[in-house]
């Protein structure tokens, strides 16, 4: 089988936008279900529905590939799900190093999604030497110091970094230096790569905040609602309070004087 250090998908070579390579395993993901239950077709506003995309985006998106679809009958859901499979890179055997076997690194590690759509587990590595040699997920852990050998030995190109921010550049350096082209990072931190390699960021906190943020939206929306036709009457006769921190004010004081109310993001 091929190892991914040898075979590269094809997407940029054909100029697939990169936003169209992003929806790729959405569509994916949905037709395996519907090949799941043996369903032999599917309609452009089916697939996009159960993709959460726009038909006429599924439409352009899937032109890029050269599939355009049946009028009356849709697209063969198999032949979709291989064709994508391709596109993606996944009919080969591309080996995985998890560097950082923490909780987040050992669940990682027992993710069995990895193996059904292309992925191998090919080594679990930390820094602390009490970990060598246990056991997670099946998979015995080595320690860092046999990172670039491992890297080599088994055509690593793709790396994931679940270690502590404080030492994620550092790891990263390393498996650039080691060959490895591809990171997902999901240390809290920004990773800074040479020309040719590929970081994917996944921060789970920051997509917290993001919901949280549409939370208190629409928790406002709904208090605005319960106010009734006066909520938007002239306040203006009355003073807003004074800002947090302002001069004269009981604002807490920082190094450079007052705290602003809202402090910069």
């Amino acid at each position: 089988m091929a190892t991914g250090r040898t075979h590269r998908p094809a997407t940029r070579s054909r100029g697939i936008p990169e936003a169209t390579v992003a929806r790729l395993p959405l569509y994916l993901r949905a037709l395996t279900a519907l090949s799941e239950r043996s369903v032999p077709t599917v309609s452009s506003e089916e697939l996009a529905a159960a993709a959460g995309v726009n038909s006429a985006k599924l439409r352009k998106d899937f032109s890029y590939l050269g599939s355009y679809g049946t009028r009356g009958v849709g697209y063969d859901v198999e032949y979709l799900v291989y064709q994508i499979s391709r596109e993606l890179g996944l009919t080969q055997d591309w080996p995985v190093v998890i560097v950082g076997i923490g909780n987040l690194g050992a669940a990682l590690a027992g993710y069995g999604g990895f193996a059904s759509r292309g992925f191998r587990v090919a080594a679990l590595i930390d820094a602390d030497p009490a970990m060598t040699g246990k056991p997670v997920a099946g998979i015995p852990v080595q320690h860092s110091d046999d990172l670039e050998k491992i890297i080599s030995e088994d055509g690593v190109s793709i790396g994931v970094i679940a270690t502590p921010a404080g030492v994620a550049q550092q790891v990263c350096d390393r498996l650039v230096a080691a060959g490895v082209t591809s990171i997902l990072n999901f240390a809290p931190t920004v990773l800074s790569v040479p020309d040719g390699v590929d970081v994917r960021k996944v921060d789970l906190s920051i997509e917290l905040q993001i919901l949280a943020f549409h939370e208190q939206r629409k928790a406002g929306e709904d208090a605005s609602a319960e106010e009734g036709p006066d909520a938007g009457a002239d306040t203006s006769a009355v003073a807003p309070p004074a800002p947090r921190g302002a001069t004269g004010g009981t604002g807490r004081k920082g190094p450079d004087g007052d705290v602003p109310a809202v402090m910069p993001a």
